[in-house]
């Protein structure tokens, strides 16, 4: 209990036999009152699932770790969904995810916490971006890579304000909790990415806690060209799928009408343009001269009203509120 607040934190695991007693005990020895730890072994191949189980006997005196054991791997979101799922079951207020590499420092969780306890904020994450000296020990490829991410996270999910999506160490109120859809949410990595645009459609307050990058033993194995490919793609029908649902079914908003036209204007000047140069310079063809007016027309106007949908999707975003939209004690929204 932290403030009248029963708080819970999620683990996610996967072979993580090295540092997964070093991660509960960082857990146990925070300065917050933890009421439940939820430990999700996703189909460990090492020994996490038995160190996990020794710490609990040794150390869990007060019986708060509820160790929840997946049958088959399912990827990092679908560890920390089924986290959640439990948590609304305990109907706990306020639900952390820390992972189980000890990447993500125990003494800031109050931090992560309180905006929601003040009703600023229905979900905060961590942001390791904002200051040089937050970003010691980070890669340049790491944080090239990062930086790319928060680029088209912002566009994917409406929330232009937020840095570092990659980063998991995350807290989301009950109230926010009960109206997502988690079967929806995507599984493996790219999850983080995936909540935001969800978070968005339900107008949710999202704020970031900044906090030094902390890598410790553990070595990344992702491969990074990879990774912003397959998130890339899930980003681009995220982002398809906010604007139809927020802007089109549950509202009508005028942006949608200017991402549709700016979409269909720019490429059909591009393509016009480019046919207009080959014509010219490669294959010698009589050109109308009304093709490069044509051209530049619909690059300019596609163009503009990209840059206002844009504009209007900033003005949009639920951050702006600086008050959360599903605050503790609101029941009827």
């Amino acid at each position: 209990m932290y403030k009248n607040n029963t708080i819970g934190v999620v683990v996610p695991a996967y072979n993580e036999e090295k540092l997964i007693e070093e991660t509960l005990g960082g857990i146990f020895n925070c300065k917050v009152d933890i009421d439940k730890i939820y430990v999700v072994d996703d189909k460990s191949t090492d020994k996490t699932s038995e160190k996990i189980k020794k710490f609990k006997e040794e150390d869990d005196k007060s019986n708060k770790i509820h160790i929840i054991s997946h049958e088959r791997n399912g990827g990092v979101g679908a560890a920390i969904i089924s986290g959640y799922k439990q948590a609304l079951k305990d109907r706990i207020d306020i639900v952390v995810v820390m992972a189980g590499d000890h990447q993500m420092d125990p003494s800031q969780l109050p931090r992560m916490i309180e905006p929601i306890i003040n009703g600023r904020a229905d979900y905060t994450k961590g942001n390791r971006l904002l200051g040089r000296e937050y970003r010691k020990g980070m890669s340049k490829w790491r944080l090239f890579g990062n930086s790319l991410l928060t680029l088209l996270t912002k566009i994917a999910s409406g929330y232009w304000q937020i840095m570092d999506p990659q980063n998991g160490y995350s807290a989301i109120s009950k109230n926010l909790l009960e109206r997502l859809n988690l079967e929806g949410i995507y599984k493996r990595y790219g999850y983080c990415n995936d909540l935001l645009v969800k978070l968005n459609t339900l107008n949710a307050v999202v704020l970031d806690i900044s906090m030094p990058a902390r890598y410790g033993r553990e070595r990344s194995g992702i491969n990074y060209i990879t990774y912003i490919n397959k998130v890339s793609y899930l980003l681009l029908t995220d982002f398809f799928l906010r604007l139809m649902m927020k802007y089109g079914v549950l509202s009508f908003h005028p942006l949608l009408g200017f991402y549709i036209f700016g979409i269909i204007m720019t490429p059909a000047g591009l393509i016009l343009a480019f046919d207009v140069l080959w014509g010219k310079f490669i294959s010698h063809t009589p050109v109308s001269q009304n093709f490069p007016l044509l051209a530049a027309f619909l690059l300019i106007i596609g163009i503009q009203f990209i840059l206002f949908a844009m504009l209007f999707d900033m003005e949009m975003d639920p951050c702006k509120k600086k008050e959360a939209t599903f605050g503790k004690n609101k029941d009827e929204f």
